[in-house]
C-alpha cells in the first residue's frame, strides 16, 4: 500500500533530533509522499529547506496560519507572496484559514489575511489548504465570493457533523482532510463520513506532530501512523485498506496538478 500524508509539520522543532528516522519509518510504512505546510515567517526558510533535503518526497506549501496573524501580518504576507512568485515548487496555498477558538483579538485581520490568500489561490490556480476552527460560517462566506474561480483544495482536519460536511463539499474540487481524530473513541467521523462523504472526497493527513491516532494517542504524531487512520476508514466505509489508499491517492493527484510536473 502507498499513501500520501497531505499535512505534516516535519520542519518543526519536534523532529530536529530524529528526522531521518521519522522519514525512514514513514517510507517503510508506505508513505511515499508528504506535504509540508508553511505557517509563519520562519516557514519561509524551514519548509523549502526540508523539501530540498527530501526531493520528490516532501513538497512545500506556502501560507500564513490564522493563529500566526499578528501586527506584522502585512510584511509577512508580502514576503510569502514574493516566495510564491519566485519559487515554482510550491504545490498549494496553505496552511491558511480562520481560527477563533482561542482568541478573537485579530478577528478582522484574520478575515483580511485569509481573503488575500484566497485571491492568491485564484490568481495562481494553486489549491487551498484551509484550517478552520469556530469560524465555518465566516470562512464559507469568503469562499463563496470566489467559488466559480477556485481551483479546489483541502479542508484540513475535518472533525464536523453531516451538515458541516455537506456545506464544505458544495465547493467543487474541495475534499476533507481526515486524520487521527477519526480514531478517537468519542469521534463521530466513522458514522458521519460514510453517511454523506463519498470516498473520493477525502484525503489522508496526520497534522504531525499533533493528534496522534489511537492506539498511539498522546505520543508525538508522525506520517507512519497513518496506517491506523487507514484501518479505521476501511472499517467505516466497508472497504479494504488497499481501496482507501488507491482512492485517496487518485484524489491527491487530481487536487494537486503540480505533482505531475514535480515528478
Amino acid at each position: 500500500m502507498h499513501y500520501t500524508d497531505t499535512h505534516t509539520h516535519l520542519d518543526g522543532e519536534e523532529f530536529l533530533n530524529d528526522l531521518e528516522a521519522v522519514v525512514q519509518r514513514a517510507k517503510d510504512a508506505g508513505c511515499h509522499r508528504v506535504f509540508i505546510p508553511a505557517i509563519d515567517r520562519s516557514s519561509l526558510e524551514s519548509v523549502p529547506a526540508l523539501c530540498l533535503r527530501y526531493p520528490d518526497y516532501a513538497f512545500p506549501m506556502m501560507g500564513l496560519h490564522p493563529e500566526e496573524v499578528k501586527a506584522d501580518w502585512h510584511d509577512v504576507l508580502s514576503e510569502m507572496h514574493e516566495s510564491l512568485l519566485t519559487n515554482p515548487s510550491y504545490i498549494a496555498i496553505g496552511e491558511v484559514g480562520l481560527d477563533y477558538y482561542w482568541s478573537r483579538e485579530f478577528e478582522t485581520e484574520q478575515l483580511e489575511v485569509f481573503e488575500e490568500q484566497v485571491r492568491w489561490s485564484v490568481e495562481m490556480q494553486l489549491p487551498l489548504v484551509i484550517h478552520c476552527r469556530k469560524a465555518q460560517n465566516e470562512m464559507v462566506a469568503i469562499l463563496r465570493r470566489y467559488a466559480d474561480k477556485l481551483p479546489g483544495g483541502i479542508f484540513h482536519c475535518f472533525t464536523g457533523n453531516e451538515q458541516e460536511a455537506r456545506q464544505l463539499l458544495d465547493f467543487p474540487g474541495f475534499v476533507l482532510g481526515i486524520g487521527g481524530v477519526s480514531t478517537f473513541k468519542k469521534s463521530h467521523l466513522p458514522e458521519v463520513l460514510p453517511a454523506c462523504v463519498p470516498l473520493d472526497r477525502i484525503v489522508l493527513e496526520t497534522d504531525s506532530p499533533y493528534m496522534a491516532p489511537v492506539p498511539l494517542r498522546g505520543q508525538r504524531n508522525e506520517p507512519a501512523f497513518i496506517q491506523h487512520i487507514i484501518r479505521r476508514l476501511a472499517e467505516a466505509y466497508g472497504v479494504s485498506e488497499e481501496k482507501i489508499c488507491e482512492v485517496t491517492e487518485s484524489t491527491v493527484l487530481c487536487i494537486f496538478p503540480r505533482l505531475a510536473v514535480c515528478q
